[in-house]
């Protein structure tokens, strides 16, 4: 994953959405439906109906710029709102582009014996 800058805003888009559309049609259900300027630097997160599919897009005040991950078992976990979008930080992003649960993440299991 690239870095991403601490100051930087990161959004869910709720709900699913057709996995089909690229860098324009994400970009535009940003302007649409969430009512929000795709290109004003934040980043945008998408999910498709089977939930192994992410789809982010950025502009970095240079060019739009498209990440899209499938996960190989298991699912994306999303909010449930149906519209609307959902401020994430930095580090929750990277835990749900990991598969971890970012909304309440655990610390791992850590071994307490060698052997």
């Amino acid at each position: 994953m690239i870095p991403l800058p601490s100051t930087l805003r990161i959004w869910l888009a709720a709900g699913v959405t057709d996995m089909r559309l690229g860098m324009p049609g994400l970009a535009l259900k940003v302007q649409q439906a969430l009512g929000r300027d795709p290109f004003a630097g934040d980043v945008y997160a998408f999910r498709g109906r089977r939930g192994d599919l992410v789809k982010l897009i950025w502009h970095d005040g240079i060019g739009l710029s498209l990440y899209a991950k499938r996960i190989e078992r298991g699912h994306f976990l999303w909010p449930a709102a149906k519209d609307g979008a959902i401020h994430l930080s930095p580090s929750q992003l990277t835990c749900l582009l990991e598969g971890v649960d970012w909304r309440n993440p655990q610390k791992t299991w850590r071994p307490e014996l060698a052997g």
